[in-house]
């Protein structure tokens, strides 16, 4: 759980110079980190905020600082008898609540975690404590859910306990496709998944088939995972009931290789798209602006609450300056599939 608080956008920065990482495990060690931010830029190291803060049995909430991890909530729910070990055991969940929330990473069951949250603590990049949820700073917890980190620094989440049950008891485990031939090869693999509605799951798999027989790559390995459609997340990748489709090929390691290897995801992406599909936006990397603004109509607002919240754009992530650079292109007059 990294983020990087720089200087004011125009301020000079020489290109030698490295952000000193600060770690942070309390709310008074977040708010220093933050104060000395405006006369440095900094990374905010907080692996080490990792602890369940309250444990309201009364009111069936649970509030955990944003690393702990999922683990860690089923062992100290499993205390109280009370079972989610599916959150724990899931592979494609992100190991922390903090990931989870910002990612609206989908849990056992495919529905989004945010589903699960009901309030919310962060500091804000200026420093403030804020809190949130679905009833008060409805805009702010809406974008922090979801919005991949940019927005604020997450401080702790407030689960619904009944809900975190609920999905843990219904786990749905991803399908593998059968791929005919396939060895076992130890081979640098390329991951891409991409959404596609659930009557057009076949038609896709299909297509992602031909599209590797073409270019004559090794498919390793695919498989579905349904999605259910988030309410809350501002930025919502999971808009309706998806299929995710994972799929696993193989790559050599020379820079030739790994060029054909993004121009094979590009073309799997466009294969999706053509039939009404997306893609999660946590991975920016193959999407055009064209592509990224019909899946994401709602990013352009997305970019100018963040802006208008942090003028300074002070508050940065990996994914924020990939969003950005993405936003800055001209939108590609070129159809999706061709």
């Amino acid at each position: 759980m990294f983020a990087t608080l720089t200087l004011p956008a125009g301020s000079d920065l020489t290109g030698t110079y490295r952000a000193p990482t600060l770690r942070v495990r309390s709310a008074d060690d977040v708010r220093t980190a933050l104060r000395l931010s405006r006369e440095q830029a900094v990374t905010l190291d907080g692996r080490g905020m990792d602890c369940v803060l309250r444990f309201d049995e009364a009111r069936g909430v649970i509030e955990v600082q944003a690393a702990t991890p999922w683990s860690e909530i089923a062992r100290y729910l499993a205390s109280r008898k009370v079972q989610i070990d599916a959150f724990a055991v899931m592979p494609r969940l992100p190991a922390t609540v903090g990931e989870s929330a910002s990612q609206a990473a989908a849990g056992p069951d495919g529905l989004p975690v945010s589903a699960h949250i009901t309030a919310i603590t962060v500091f804000t990049a200026d420093g403030e404590l804020r809190k949130a949820d679905r009833y008060s700073n409805t805009e702010l917890f809406r974008a922090v859910l979801g919005g991949q980190g940019a927005i604020a620094v997450l401080y702790s989440a407030t689960l619904s306990i009944e809900s975190l049950i609920r999905s843990a008891a219904a786990p749905v485990d991803p399908v593998e496709i059968e791929v005919a031939d396939a060895s076992i090869r130890h081979v640098p693999e390329c991951v891409i998944e991409c959404l596609v509605p659930p009557a057009s799951a076949d038609v896709y798999i299909g297509r992602v088939r031909e599209i590797l027989e073409e270019r004559r790559v090794e498919l390793i390995g695919m498989s579905v995972r349904r999605y259910l459609p988030d309410a809350y997340a501002g930025l919502r990748w999971a808009r309706q009931e998806w299929a995710g489709v994972e799929i696993r090929f193989a790559r050599k390691s020379t820079l030739g290789a790994c060029v054909a290897a993004a121009e094979l995801r590009r073309a799997l992406l466009a294969a999706a798209l053509d039939l009404g599909g997306s893609f999660p936006i946590r991975d920016l990397r193959d999407a055009t602006r064209r592509q990224l603004e019909a899946c994401y109509p709602t990013v352009a607002a997305f970019i100018a609450d963040k802006r208008r919240g942090d003028p300074g754009e002070r508050l940065q992530n990996a994914w924020y300056r990939s969003l950005v650079a993405v936003m800055r292109t001209e939108p590609c007059p070129v159809r999706w599939g061709s």
